[in-house]
């Protein structure tokens, strides 16, 4: 197994607990892949290897575990279900979700891995996983990328001064398995904090204003409005108020043009005063995905259908996305990690500039505040709908590369 000199400082540090802070395609799995064998090569040890969700768990580490140890002709038993896997040396390998913590209770442990563990509750190793080294005075390695700073941050913050703790913090160009090309690629998709936190492993500080890209520079007034250009439609389906707001979409830009707020309203009314502004051309609306169970009209028909039937094509996706997901998408378009502008909102769209200067998360938390006493998530819900559906994040497991470092002994000395 291949490691780099920053996986391989990480796995020479005799520290008993490491922390490490690291970018995206770092290398995590493989590094944790690698410690998990190397505290397995002891006979009749007991390794843990846990993840947020089962689903997770599965996807990321249990076959390529299992590939590396099959190469070594170290298994002698596998349990599919219940992922685990028993060594030719009496060791035992269980890979496990963080989903029923109560049911890692009651045994003991010589390694553990908490792979993403700013993803996984902070109880689980506190309250649940930390009794069980006690009595083998077993290691642990906590590894992910930052998630603002939760219980990760103060983890790793407090390992730089425990005793028998360390802590280590790598972007993803420190890892060396991606190329440059794909990081300057990342750099024009996302937003400043985003790529920061996700591809330079900083703990960034999402507590305050939710679309903090947005000023001056994203305030610009639309000339010209063509009669042949398409309308887009970016609905909020609720009665007080239903919103949406116009757009028009030049070559890879957004224009946000004009917007509507109408209360004690509905699907039908909205979908008509749009028209009647605009006059015939074409519409294509694009709502969350909700609408197209439910209405905000009393006859039953969705409000996907209720836009159908008004002429506007409707574009939604067949379940909405991670709010976090689509917040990123819209700070990145305001401005990207680059300088790039991508998103302009007409001066007198007033109620979507105030929504993007004042709607911020609750307390303490990275969830939109709703229902206050001034409301701004209705506009900027829209906003966030039309912007995820025209430019989804892509897929941040992008390709890596060999770093080219040493070949090191799979089998750990």
């Amino acid at each position: 197994m291949i490691l780099s000199k920053p996986q391989q400082v990480i796995s020479n540090d005799p520290a008993r607990f490491r922390v490490c802070a690291s970018g995206r395609r770092f290398g995590k799995s493989m590094l944790s892949i690698y410690e998990m064998a190397k505290f397995a090569r002891y006979p009749n040890q007991r390794v843990l290897y846990i993840a947020n969700t089962y689903r997770q768990a599965k996807q990321v580490i249990w076959q390529e575990l299992l590939d590396q140890l099959y190469s070594k002709n170290w298994i002698e038993k596998v349990n599919q279900s219940d992922l685990q896997i028993q060594l030719i040396n009496g060791s035992r390998i269980f890979v496990r979700s963080a989903e029923n913590r109560e049911a890692l209770r009651g045994t003991k442990y010589n390694f553990i891995v908490l792979d993403e563990c700013g993803d996984i509750a902070p109880d689980t190793w506190y309250t649940v996983l930390r009794p069980t080294l006690s009595d083998t005075q077993g290691h642990a390695l906590f590894i992910g990328t930052p998630k603002s700073r939760n219980w990760f941050y103060d983890l790793w913050i407090n390992a730089g001064a425990e005793q028998d703790w360390s802590s280590y913090q790598y972007t993803t160009a420190q890892g060396g398995w991606v190329p440059p090309e794909e990081l300057e690629a990342a750099k024009r998709d996302l937003d400043e904090r985003q790529y920061k936190q996700e591809y330079e492993a900083q703990f960034i500080d999402y507590a305050g204003v939710i679309f903090y890209a947005f000023g001056d520079h994203n305030i610009k007034k639309f000339e010209h409005l063509e009669p042949t250009r398409p309308i887009l439609l970016a609905v909020d389906f609720n009665l007080n108020p239903i919103s949406g707001l116009i757009c028009v979409k030049t070559a890879d830009t957004l224009h946000v043009i004009d917007e509507v707020e109408i209360y004690g309203s509905n699907t039908n009314e909205l979908a008509q005063e749009v028209k009647d502004r605009y006059g015939t051309r074409q519409y294509y609306a694009y709502p969350d995905a909700t609408g197209k169970r439910t209405s905000t009209a009393s006859s039953g028909v969705s409000d996907h259908l209720i836009l159908n039937n008004a002429g506007f094509k409707v574009i939604a996706p067949k379940s909405n996305p991670s709010v976090l997901d689509t917040i990123s998408v819209v700070n990145s378009r305001l401005k990207s990690s680059t300088g790039e502008v991508k998103l302009f909102i007409d001066p007198k769209c007033k109620r979507l500039r105030e929504a993007l200067i004042k709607h911020t998360y609750k307390e303490g938390t990275r969830q939109p505040e709703k229902n206050g006493a001034n409301d701004y998530s209705h506009m900027t819900d829209c906003l966030r709908y039309i912007c995820h559906n025209l430019y989804p994040l892509k897929n941040t497991n992008i390709q890596s590369r060999a770093p080219g470092r040493r070949q090191t002994g799979f089998y750990p000395r």
